[in-house]
């Protein structure tokens, strides 16, 4: 079945730059060039937040794994990270000298990757903001970076035209892949971890083996792709380009699977939900599009996130897949074994621990906020005591 818009969303007021779906899919965040931020609930008839904080646009936004905080970054210079709730809250650090590009959570949640127009890509805590290290052999600006699914890798693309591979704990640059003809505006990781795909001005995709930095498949079309993004079950690509269209790649078959045409004006991003079911598209016409994926369904049980392992190992040959992660649609996974009561044991155990690890985000995020004002009202008192200090003074002259 042939993908569907199930939804748009009109509510900025300048182009739309970036998207991403909360874990459970309950609401969508887009940022913008009109410096705003809106969450919009997937519920008919709820309505939408709209956070106002940055002082210019804002290039990027992402949910963090469990879904109770939102990072942003903007042209201002700075990150944000909030509480997406009515109130809008969040705490804000100056996280580079030139715009900020990009935001990447890592998959435990625990850390930030940003990627400037000061050429350099830095590590964060998010707890605290705490910065941790930079990494700084771009030559011009970076625009977009990205942390593997175990954490290990990072990469980053950049206008220098090349695609970088980062070990996180050694901070060295592993490979540069140079393949491409123009900026990069875009990279991720498949998730298997095991291959990166990139678009850019040169109006191709292209993806690559990490382990052996060796191309794997080049997809030429004839329009600047902004933004990429891979279906959970890895065996998919979609892409968003300046000719207004959206395109899923078939990665099994090595081949353009569907057009679509919803925006008026360039498609500037594009994300896939965690499970796969929807999409979102944003677009220079100020409008987000949510699509219903469809194609996927013949999948059955073998598209879990939680599974990417289960058929990374090279058995099957056929020159598309290459031992990337892409396997095939008849792939049982390695779980049958197991029986019903495990799983849901499993199951309830691991959604248990997600709700945990939310609430403990939310907690961060809200003791990150009391220190601030803590930190405001301190100042406001020295303040007094010196102003006090000051009319006592001249009293007594």
């Amino acid at each position: 079945e042939d993908p569907s818009l199930e939804r748009h969303f009109k509510g900025h007021r300048d182009a739309v730059t970036s998207v991403d779906f909360s874990r459970a899919k309950k609401q969508l965040v887009s940022g913008s060039m009109d410096s705003c931020l809106m969450i919009w609930s997937m519920k008919p008839q709820m309505r939408a937040y709209r956070f106002m904080g940055h002082k210019d646009a804002v290039l990027c936004v992402q949910f963090s794994p469990s879904g109770q905080l939102v990072a942003s970054g903007s042209r201002d210079k700075t990150v944000r990270l909030w509480i997406p709730s009515v109130k809008g809250e969040s705490t804000v650090f100056k996280a580079h000298t030139a715009t900020v590009r990009s935001v990447h959570f890592s998959s435990d949640g625990q850390s930030l990757v940003t990627a400037s127009d000061d050429k350099t890509i830095k590590v964060w805590t998010v707890h605290r903001q705490k910065f941790l290290f930079s990494l700084n052999q771009h030559i011009n600006w970076v625009r977009c970076a990205r942390f593997s699914p175990d954490g290990r890798l990072i990469v980053s693309s950049s206008d220098d035209k090349t695609v970088k591979l980062w070990d996180k704990t050694s901070r060295e640059c592993i490979h540069s892949f140079c393949e491409h003809g123009g900026f990069v505006n875009h990279v991720d990781f498949h998730p298997s971890g095991h291959c990166i795909a990139a678009g850019g001005t040169d109006s191709t995709v292209k993806l690559w083996d990490v382990r052996m930095n060796r191309l794997l498949q080049h997809y030429q079309g004839n329009s600047v792709v902004n933004s990429l993004s891979f279906h959970p079950s890895g065996n998919y690509l979609v892409t968003a380009s300046s000719d207004s269209t959206l395109k899923i790649l078939d990665l099994l078959e090595g081949r353009l699977l569907y057009t679509l045409h919803g925006h008026q004006g360039p498609a500037t991003c594009v994300a896939f939900s965690r499970d796969g079911d929807l999409f979102a598209s944003g677009g220079s016409d100020e409008q987000v599009m949510v699509w219903k994926t469809n194609f996927d369904a013949d999948y059955g049980d073998v598209v879990k996130p939680q599974k990417y392992s289960s058929s990374v190992d090279g058995t099957h040959g056929t020159e598309s897949e290459i031992d990337c992660g892409i396997h095939h649609k008849k792939t049982k996974t390695q779980d049958s074994g197991r029986t019903q009561e495990q799983q849901e044991e499993e199951n309830s155990l691991a959604s248990t621990l997600e709700h945990i690890m939310g609430q403990l985000d939310v907690l961060t995020q809200t003791v990150s906020i009391l220190e601030q004002r803590l930190t405001l009202t301190e100042d406001k008192l020295k303040e007094c005591l010196e102003n006090q200090q000051k009319i006592i003074q001249n009293k007594t002259n």
